[in-house]
């Protein structure tokens, strides 16, 4: 048992994923001394890595992009040394067919492949040439990816490229997300620009960005997190309440604890600025004493369930030559797995020698009773599956199954609208402000920029 902490601190950061764990870190560094709570006893969220028999399992995020704040809190961290790159320019492929067949990712192989017919070909260039503009539709709420991609560019385009890396990244449904705020770039290229391609195109001025993770796992990342916080960091320390407190306490907001004999936490903390960095579904219930109408708002958010199922192989039971990113799965290709992730051909020391790692995603908006099945059924659904794409001879020496019940938040169209209504709500109490996954992006990238942009918040006023 550790010393008790104060009665008041200066900030409190209620969750330890990679959101509340930046944001407490950056504001530490900013001269708040901020502490964090976390329910459970692992810091960290869905960012996880686990070494077993020499293999390297990502049980959450594979990999992630860099952005200009990632790179910055990596050497505040000193851990910059320790992040690998990926091969750039390394091809993904789609199941198309029974086929993996490389996708078109740029202007060129997208023009001379053979997977689109001339009609989708014009499309793009009377996007390139025309103008258009988003419709306003104040009733149905923003524009789903489907209909945009169709109204765009047709059926096809959607069905064939559009609609796998929709699954790749939200495991979700196109007719389900919001273009605005699943995709902004998109939405903004038309807004903005009057076309898609003219309006991407001038966004990649700013340079392309590094597909990475660190040498032993993307952990590394959230672990340096941690120990940066030394003794802020608090695990198995449940907020029970977040309310105002009286105008005689030390505070804007009292945080009340669940004791126990295991919890670091005290019972009550007084705070002046409180940031909720947990999932959508328990920051209603938290903010619920705030104000009633927190809780509907953010049950609204849907979620979908993953199962992350990473097989390793001896190279020779592989026929596939694994020179790539990966493949994705069209619905239309009558697989349950959405994706596949070639981890050991993406960073070095993933298995060993003479070896290979393969991690696939099962569950997601379309299957969402996939990730409530047994580990070992997931487990052969997914090396039957992989068997007959890749030409696999033998089972696999080695598996990993991991659940996410609530893995990635889902943008629906209403999203966006809903993002509104809940910044003014918290712009209604001075001091409180939220971080993470279900805001702007699930990204770890993108969720790193916003905690670290909320130490501007805790010292300068609300982001705008």
């Amino acid at each position: 048992m550790t010393p008790s902490i104060p009665t008041s601190l200066p900030a409190i950061v209620i969750g330890a994923g990679i959101s509340g764990l930046t944001c407490a870190h950056t504001l530490r560094q900013r001269g708040i001394h901020a502490h964090v709570f976390e329910a459970s006893r692992h810091a960290g969220g869905v960012i996880r890595s686990e070494q077993r028999d020499g293999f390297l399992f990502e049980l959450g995020p594979q990999s992630f992009t860099f952005t200009d704040s990632l790179r910055q809190l990596c050497r505040e961290l000193r851990i910059e040394n320790q992040i690998q790159p990926a091969p750039e320019k390394l091809p993904r492929y789609l199941l198309l067919d029974g086929q993996l067949l490389r996708a078109p990712l740029s202007p060129p192989a997208f023009f001379l492949s053979p997977l689109f017919s001339a009609r989708t070909k014009w499309s793009v260039v009377r996007d390139a040439l025309g103008t258009t503009k988003p419709p306003v539709s104040p009733n149905a709420g923003d524009e789903s990816i489907a209909n945009f991609v169709r109204r765009k560019f047709g059926a096809e385009l959607l069905e064939k490229l559009v609609g796998p890396f929709v699954s790749g990244i939200y495991a979700g449904d196109p007719e389900k997300l919001g273009l605005r705020s699943a995709f902004p770039q998109l939405y903004n290229a038309e807004n903005s620009r009057g076309s898609v391609v003219r309006g991407l195109l001038r966004g990649k001025k700013a340079g392309p960005r590094t597909l990475a993770s660190f040498a032993g796992g993307n952990d590394v990342l959230t672990d340096a997190l941690a120990a940066s916080l030394g003794a802020a960091l608090h695990l198995d320390a449940a907020v029970t309440r977040v309310a105002q407190s009286p105008h005689w306490a030390p505070g804007r907001f009292v945080v009340e604890f669940a004791t126990s004999a295991e919890s670091e936490a005290g019972a009550t903390i007084y705070t002046d600025h409180l940031i909720v960095a947990t999932a959508a579904p328990a920051a209603g219930k938290l903010l619920a004493e705030l104000d009633a109408k927190f809780t509907p708002l953010f049950e609204a958010m849907p979620y979908v369930p993953i199962a992350v199922v990473s097989l390793g192989y001896r190279r020779e039971a592989v026929k596939n030559s694994l020179q790539g990113f990966g493949f994705l799965a069209p619905r239309t290709s009558g697989l349950r797995t959405l994706g596949c992730v070639w981890n050991s051909s993406l960073f070095p020391d993933r298995a060993p020698q003479d070896s290979v790692l393969l991690t696939s995603f099962v569950g997601g908006a379309f299957d969402t009773g996939a990730p409530q099945l047994p580990p070992q059924e997931l487990q052969n659904i997914v090396h039957q599956e992989l068997r007959r794409v890749l030409g696999i001879s033998e089972m696999p020496v080695i598996a990993n199954v991991q659940i996410w019940p609530q893995a990635i938040p889902q943008y629906d169209p209403a999203h966006f609208r809903r993002g509104i209504t809940c910044s003014q709500k918290v712009a209604g109490f001075p001091g409180l402000a939220l971080a993470g996954n279900y805001l702007d992006g699930p990204a770890i990238g993108t969720v790193v920029d916003r905690a670290r942009k909320l130490a501007d918040y805790v010292l300068d006023g609300p982001p705008r």
